[in-house]
């Protein structure tokens, strides 16, 4: 069986359980076939958002996704959306996994969910499993594979999906802002001198015209999966954020994400050690953008706008994090420090915007 690395599982979080007579009648009434052996449930252990779940009965397995615990934000997890952009996806961009079904039933797991197939492989975050060869080639391999999946995703004429019909690409970026903004200011707790000086930048750098492509919103290694010998992603995951927007925020978040080796320490060891994006061999954040540029054949010079944005958006959504770990409405302790992290990340956001 292939390896599982930063999307393996681990028992069911305390607080996390599902209702397991509960969901399987529920699978066993709306999925043929399904072999005579109990649900087995474990929970895939990465992410700070969405819980997700790996389902076995017998050889049958899938994966179950819903919003995390206590209140969320409005509009956020959308569990009926994210399945409906899974299914125009999947047919065409086959990385996307294909979505079995949905439901809006709260009595079987608590919230609206969805099931996806589960797919097999290697997810790389902070090690290479025991046995790669780690070469400079093979590190250079995968960032390249990332960068043609990401030009790939952005190539795909929207209008032919059905996600033209739940975008609005015209004012993107606009909203983006000003909705990042507010966020910030709904999960606000410790004071941050420079972040309303950041604010304002963006707000006045905003571009007012830019393309429109299908953005994934969330795209980073450990949310692909590689085949065994690690030349091809078989599976991209997290897709609650996409939509039709402008193709340059997706490439700016993905380097928000991409740590290398001269980054300040607390972005670096932000989630425990740093990934392995910080080995030679993986190209720098400016090589990734210059491939992205002349494979994509887009211009990518206001990208310091984009990577200011996108290292704001990542402490938003650590703030709204550490808000919810304030307020008790989770306790997981992974997010007691967020505070530093959103602190770390709005002066990094700030150093961008001042070069």
């Amino acid at each position: 069986m292939p390896h599982q690395i930063s999307h393996d599982t681990i028992p069911v979080r305390k607080g996390e359980c599902l209702n397991l007579p509960i969901l399987e009648q529920f699978l066993r009434a709306n999925i043929e076939n399904l072999p005579n052996h109990p649900l087995e449930v474990l929970q895939f252990s990465a992410g700070h958002s969405n819980l997700t779940y790996q389902l076995r009965i017998g050889n049958w397995e899938a994966v179950l996704r819903r919003p995390p615990l206590g209140p969320v934000a409005p509009k956020a997890h959308d569990m009926k959306r994210e399945c409906k952009i899974l299914s125009e996806l999947h047919p065409i961009f086959p990385v996307a996994p294909k979505p079995i079904l949905f439901s809006n039933r709260l009595e079987i797991v608590g919230s609206p969910f969805f099931i996806m197939e589960r797919k097999k492989g290697i997810v790389l975050d902070s090690s290479f499993p025991e046995g790669v060869g780690v070469t400079k080639e093979l590190c250079r391999q995968i960032s390249e594979v990332m960068v043609e999946k990401l030009v790939k995703l952005h190539s795909i004429d929207y209008q032919q999906t059905g996600l033209a019909e739940i975008s609005k690409p015209a004012g993107f970026m606009e909203r983006q802002v000003h909705g990042w903004i507010g966020r910030y200011e709904r999960s606000k707790t410790d004071e941050v001198a420079e972040v309303n000086r950041l604010m304002k930048w963006l707000v006045d750098h905003t571009p007012k015209k830019h393309e429109a492509a299908i953005i994934h919103y969330d795209y980073k290694l450990n949310n692909a999966m590689f085949n065994e010998k690690l030349t091809e992603m078989v599976g991209l995951f997290d897709w609650e954020m996409t939509t039709v927007g402008d193709p340059l925020v997706d490439l700016g978040a993905a380097m928000s994400y991409w740590i290398q080796a001269d980054d300040p320490d607390l972005l670096k060891n932000a989630f425990g050690k740093p990934p392995v994006t910080v080995l030679d061999g993986f190209l720098a954040r400016n090589e990734f953008i210059d491939l992205y540029a002349k494979k994509s054949g887009r211009d990518v010079s206001t990208i310091h706008f984009y990577l200011t944005f996108a290292y704001f958006k990542l402490a938003v959504i650590c703030q709204q994090i550490y808000y919810r770990y304030q307020m008790g409405q989770t306790t997981d302790s992974r997010f007691a420090h967020f505070n530093q992290f959103v602190k770390s990340l709005i002066q990094h956001a700030a150093g961008i915007r001042g070069k």
